[in-house]
């Protein structure tokens, strides 16, 4: 028996998790990139004492506890799941700033270990600062808020612990259908307690991704289906991407002629020029993936949990017998809408069905539709790029500025505003991780700090962040940490004033756009937001902002401003800010899709009433798939 090490149980956790590696198709490689951290009572003499003396296990800088959960979510989505990054904090604020974080990265089926500082386990000296005190029980603190967040939750409370904990929370990690966020609750004495841990616990350990295949009697079940089937749908999500079946999807659609939308997840499974590949689906979605929704009679998900943006709120799929074939790693999605349930990896369930189908194609009149469809959608892209608005550009128009002028194997980033949906509608995408955004949380304040993550994925691609000024307000932190690590991101900055997303949802709900303008009041009341009222904004300066944060800023006034920024900006050698004042009320259209936001049932204004006339009447194309 090998000799016992004596470590803290710091030191302990960080020497098994530098030992862990994950293995997919017979190819290895270490499961962590490093830890995320801002040390502070709870951590630094813990954890932080640990991290410096294993260097080899590298320590990152953070500004801010949910930024480097974002951060670290961010690079696990674009390694697809097969590395993460560990994410400290001291105890009190610094952990519950991780709290949006964790559920955006359970939301979003992403793996990232959070190792929060937490109060002490022998008690004798509390209340400790930041503590929170219950009077029920004395084994609570401000971590247990991380349990409905989490996809595994522990504290340890003696160091012998970790030796049954830690596998467990690799186990999580490390599945393909349970992953999330991770929460190992370290209270700040137990961190620093040595014990005897078995030199075992230490060697490398790989954990191996399997491929599982579906049940061979759900397969025949769905082929005969897809045989049956008059208008069959693909709806592709993010687990098309992460299996990496994009090639089999490709050659599974040219097969069968089965026509793709594609939810906010799974954009780019296929590449946008394919003539089969309808686009955007949902809320969100293209008029040609929309209209083959509304009559298809069979629905194929692929890897999605069908949000309701993919939905349209249960509207989207609008033939009386439609029925759904649902492919995923994960019995809980694959079950949904009373679905055929394929519970299995993508790509490899994906080769067995294409068997299964052998010289099956559908109809030459529906593949011709659906080609028909994908032509007309490209030209109104086209439409929407040409858009050459005054004296405020339009967000189209920059999007496509943006997409046109950058390296086709570049990673665009977004999350939350306005700017998911227009760029969901009409972004290219040319590659499987052309396009990345986090909209399973939609979280305001994702964007810099993802594309830092992004960026140390893939350091080899540009990245540009598009981030409207909300969101950049909320966290435009980590553009420090980027210049620290020197890893540069090209951040495109557009600036509306206020919310602009929230602006026109408003006024859609009959409000007037109440609360989303940043202005000043006007006695004592906040402006509306109509185009015509007189609105005093605020004197922001967003572009020295980003100038004192140290990025490169190129603020622009016009669109040939913006062209000639975008060309300069690969060439600038730390990460640079491109700022431009855009079209706050001109949008793209919603193309025959609706979201289920209710409106007032009762109130004073007109406006309100005449829009609770009209959702009642949308909501009546909601369903039930039973």
């Amino acid at each position: 028996m090998s000799k016992p090490s004596t470590l803290t149980m710091a030191q302990a956790i960080i020497s098994f998790l530098k030992n862990q590696y994950m293995e997919r198709d017979g190819v290895s490689h270490p499961f962590f990139a490093g830890c995320f951290g801002i040390f502070g009572h709870g951590n630094v003499s813990g954890i932080g004492q640990a991290l410096q003396q294993m260097p080899e296990f590298r320590y990152y800088q953070s500004r801010n506890e949910q930024a480097m959960v974002h951060s670290a979510v961010a690079f696990a989505k674009t390694k697809n799941r097969l590395q993460a990054f560990a994410c400290t904090s001291s105890i009190g604020p610094g952990a519950t700033n991780m709290l949006t974080g964790a559920a955006l990265a359970t939301i979003n089926r992403l793996p990232v270990l959070l190792l929060p500082g937490d109060i002490f386990a022998r008690r004798n000296v509390a209340p400790v600062l930041q503590q929170l005190e219950s009077p029920h029980s004395q084994d609570i603190s401000v971590n247990d808020s991380f349990k409905p967040v989490s996809r595994y939750w522990d504290r340890i409370n003696r160091p012998e612990q970790i030796l049954t904990s830690l596998p467990e929370a690799m186990r999580v990690l490390t599945s393909p259908s349970e992953t999330g966020a991770v929460t190992l609750a370290l209270p700040q004495d137990v961190q620093t307690e040595a014990f005897a841990y078995p030199a075992d616990f230490f060697q490398p350990r790989t954990w191996r991704i399997a491929r599982p295949r579906a049940d061979r009697q759900a397969l025949r079940m769905a082929s005969e289906w897809i045989r049956a089937s008059q208008r069959p749908l693909i709806v592709a999500g993010g687990g098309v991407i992460y299996s990496e079946a994009s090639e089999l999807l490709r050659r599974f659609v040219e097969q069968t002629g089965i026509p793709v939308g594609e939810t906010m997840a799974g954009k780019g499974s296929l590449c946008y020029d394919d003539p089969l590949n309808l686009g955007a689906i949902g809320v969100t979605g293209t008029f040609a993936a929309n209209r083959v929704a509304r009559e298809a009679d069979l629905v194929i998900g692929i890897g999605t949990r069908y949000s309701d943006f993919t939905t349209a709120s249960k509207t989207a799929f609008q033939h009386p017998d439609v029925r759904f074939i649902n492919l995923n790693v994960a019995e809980f999605d694959a079950f949904k809408h009373a679905a055929c349930p394929l519970i299995g990896d993508a790509r490899e369930t994906l080769a067995e069905l294409s068997e299964l189908l052998d010289s099956y194609t559908v109809a030459a009149d529906y593949r011709s539709l659906a080609t028909q469809l994908h032509t007309e959608w490209d030209t109104e892209v086209e439409r929407q790029y040409a858009i050459r608005n005054e004296p405020l550009p339009s967000q189209s128009e920059l999007i496509g500025a943006v997409n046109e002028l950058s390296s086709p194997e570049a990673i665009m980033v977004c999350a939350a505003g306005s700017l998911p949906g227009d760029l969901h509608k009409l972004w290219r995408a040319r590659h499987v991780k052309n396009y990345h955004l986090e909209y399973g949380y939609s979280c305001m304040g994702y964007e810099i700090a993802g594309g830092l993550g992004i960026k140390m994925a893939a350091p080899e691609r540009d990245v540009y962040v598009m981030v409207g000024d909300g969101s950049y307000l909320m966290m435009n932190s980590e553009i420090v940490t980027s210049i620290q690590e020197n890893y540069k991101l090209i951040i495109v900055l557009l600036d509306n004033h206020g919310f602009k997303s929230i602006g026109g949802l408003s006024r859609s709900l009959g409000q007037q756009g109440f609360g989303t303008r940043y202005a000043y009041r006007d006695n004592g009341i906040l402006p509306g937001d109509a185009p015509d009222s007189e609105i005093h904004t605020l004197p922001v300066d967003l572009a020295t902002n980003a100038r004192s944060l140290g990025a490169h800023v190129i603020a622009c006034q016009t669109r040939a401003d913006f062209v000639a920024a975008l060309e300069e900006a690969p060439k600038n050698d730390r990460t640079t800010v491109i700022y431009i004042q855009n079209d706050r009320y001109l949008g793209v259209p919603d193309y025959e899709s609706w979201w289920d936001v209710p409106v007032a049932e009762v109130s004073e204004l007109s406006t309100v009433q005449d829009a609770r006339t009209d959702w009642a009447e949308k909501r009546q194309r909601e369903r039930y798939f039973l």
